[in-house]
């Protein structure tokens, strides 16, 4: 990103940008709890980063762990065991987020990436409605680009030569975004399994116990932020929601 402040940090519209993620979500659902994980180190920082903007959206932190799977499973353990079902109230359950955000509802959990301020409050309580119904939800869109598959270097495929490529087709793929939602007793189950490097967020880990992944429409806005490009967008974004 070019700068030493890690990314969820970095202002959009004069703030950091992780405080429009945990606005988006109470927006979407007034009242509802948050767990903000964030690696120990920076959790003074962001501390402080609070007073400075008056930002006093209630929220827990949780220390984060070595990978995106143990700071979802040290939220999940910030979860009471007998939360008490609330939905959209001030006693709602509580949702992890890693590594910076998400909320919970009922007995549903929401992760979601903290460098993702603009999920639409639409999108979120969709992702809600469907865990609610099926048990997990993912928010993704079409692929709208041109996709090619490289061979394999070394070794043919399909017929083709090392390092030759083939398009695809695109409409059997779609691009994966966050909250990715679920029953709170099936998220801790699927948590409950041993770490594994195939586990590359929360879907993957729920899909190896062999629950079905149902997938509702997400928002082209909800960008990861993770480039100076995508710093720029946003900025245009936030300029646009607020013409």
């Amino acid at each position: 990103m070019g700068s030493d402040l890690p990314k969820q940090f970095l202002p959009i519209g004069g703030r950091p940008l992780l405080m429009h993620t945990l606005e988006a979500f109470e927006r979407a659902c007034p009242g509802i709890r948050q767990i903000l994980v964030l690696p120990q180190e920076q959790q003074d920082f962001w501390q402080t980063l609070c007073l400075r903007h008056t930002f006093t959206l209630p929220h827990t932190i949780v220390a984060g762990g070595p990978t995106r799977f143990h700071s979802v499973q040290n939220g999940l353990a910030a979860i009471p065991p007998s939360s008490p079902i609330s939905p959209n109230g001030p006693n709602s359950p509580i949702s992890p987020l890693p590594p910076t955000g998400g909320v919970g509802e009922g007995s549903l959990v929401a992760v979601h990436d903290g460098v993702r301020p603009f999920a639409s409050e639409a999108v979120i309580r969709r992702c809600f409605d469907a865990a609610r119904q099926h048990g997990a939800a993912v928010p993704v869109t079409p692929v709208v680009e041109t996709l090619r598959e490289l061979s394999p270097s070394g070794s043919v495929s399909d017929g083709l030569p090392a390092g030759a490529s083939f398009t695809v087709d695109r409409s059997r793929y779609r691009l994966v975004q966050t909250p990715q939602t679920f029953q709170l007793p099936l998220l801790r189950r699927a948590y409950e399994q041993p770490y594994r490097e195939t586990f590359t967020d929360d879907a993957s880990v729920v899909e190896a116990l062999g629950h079905p992944i149902t997938l509702v429409e997400g928002n082209r806005e909800n960008i990861k932020i993770t480039t100076p490009f995508d710093l720029t967008i946003a900025e245009a974004l936030l300029a646009s929601a607020h013409s």
